[in-house]
């Protein structure tokens, strides 16, 4: 009897307590989203970290050809840029629970962009032309639709990558064919850029092809990838003034390798001790490991991947690197090494037509 009075008090507590778990481990998932210009679509994925696996999803038509995107800081949004005319960004609702999207609205950019971005804000996307000479400020309202042009800023040749820095007071914008990086203040009440001092960081030797770049999160140093040489370039980086002061040089080329330089990516694991860099021409996955200290690179090893590795992704736990392939029309989940940070051979899968960028998006 008393067996069955204790059963009858606490059965209740732990059948709660299991559906809580139960649902908590429903809610939990990763979702990806790759880009495909040609067949003009979102490939949505599931990334199965137990299964080590891709799972797909859904497929997103947007009407136009599909290349840079990026997530808003509270996973709601996904912003899709077209480069076919006319310009414009498409904005996606996310459904954490099953990874669809939802089309909310359009907005006209001022050019095709190569790379988009939002300020810490979030009530500001900032866009980069490479074939326009030009980086853009549009206003994102309350609702996440993406609004009116703001500011239209002419640059040196190819604008190719814009970002805001960590703490969301000064943002740099590649120009591949002015061999810089332009330094800009911003002004998060009005949406304006105005150049800082000094405006230009130059990078050297010339016509290498400053293409992507990225800070670490201690915000103490900025890495920079050339598409036209492979070459890797390290800076310290002082926030209080938004200069950048050149340290070292390295590469993507893989050793031995004679064809021309084709560098595309670059991303850090989430704990800041790996760099990897893309190589189209080689189709290569080349990894650096991070001088915590110094901010200094050590190359670690090269990684076949998909042909023409024009974007990637590293995932939050740092155990899988997703590469998407122009060439192949598919994507890999490799799975990298925990000791040597090194990604090995990956499982391909096909995706849409010249898939080009991903997102990882955990829930």
């Amino acid at each position: 009897m008393f067996c069955i009075r204790l059963l009858q008090k606490y059965l209740p507590l732990l059948v709660g307590t299991s559906m809580m778990a139960a649902t908590g481990a429903a809610a939990s998932a990763t979702w990806v989203y790759i880009s495909n210009a040609d067949s003009q679509d979102i490939s949505v994925f599931q990334l199965d970290r137990a299964a080590g696996a891709l799972k797909p999803v859904v497929t997103v038509p947007v009407g136009g050809t599909a290349m840079p995107m990026v997530v808003s800081k509270d996973k709601k949004f996904l912003y899709v840029a077209l480069r076919s005319q006319p310009f414009r960004v498409v904005t996606f609702a996310i459904d954490g629970a099953t990874g669809g999207l939802k089309k909310l609205g359009e907005a006209s950019l001022a050019d095709s962009m190569a790379n988009i971005d939002l300020d810490a804000t979030g009530r500001w996307l900032f866009a980069a032309s490479y074939g326009g000479n030009k980086i853009t400020v549009n206003s994102v309202g309350a609702d996440g639709l993406v609004g009116p042009v703001q500011q239209i800023v002419p640059t040196a040749p190819n604008a190719h990558a814009i970002h805001q820095d960590p703490a969301g007071r000064y943002v740099f914008a590649t120009s591949l064919g002015g061999d810089n990086l332009s330094s800009w203040r911003f002004d998060p009440k009005t949406g304006q850029l105005s150049a800082n001092d000094p405006a230009l960081v130059n990078v050297s030797p010339a016509k290498t092809g400053p293409r992507h770049f990225l800070w670490n999160k201690t915000q103490t140093h900025a890495y920079l990838l050339n598409e036209l040489d492979g070459g890797v370039d390290v800076f310290a980086y002082d926030g209080s003034k938004g200069a950048m002061r050149h340290l070292q040089r390295s590469t993507v080329m893989p050793a031995g390798f004679t064809g021309k330089p084709w560098a595309a990516d670059l991303q850090l694991s989430a704990d800041g001790r790996y760099l990897y860099g893309s190589e189209r021409t080689s189709s290569t996955l080349t990894t650096f490991k991070v001088d915590p200290a110094t901010g200094l690179l050590q190359t670690a090893g090269t990684t076949p991947t998909e042909k023409t590795p024009r974007g990637f992704a590293v995932d939050s736990s740092g155990k899988f690197l997703i590469s998407t392939g122009q060439g192949s029309h598919a994507v890999s989940l490799h799975p990298i090494d925990g000791a040597t940070g090194v990604p090995v051979a990956g499982a391909s899968q096909p995706a849409g037509k010249n898939p080009n960028w991903v997102e990882i998006v955990d829930f």
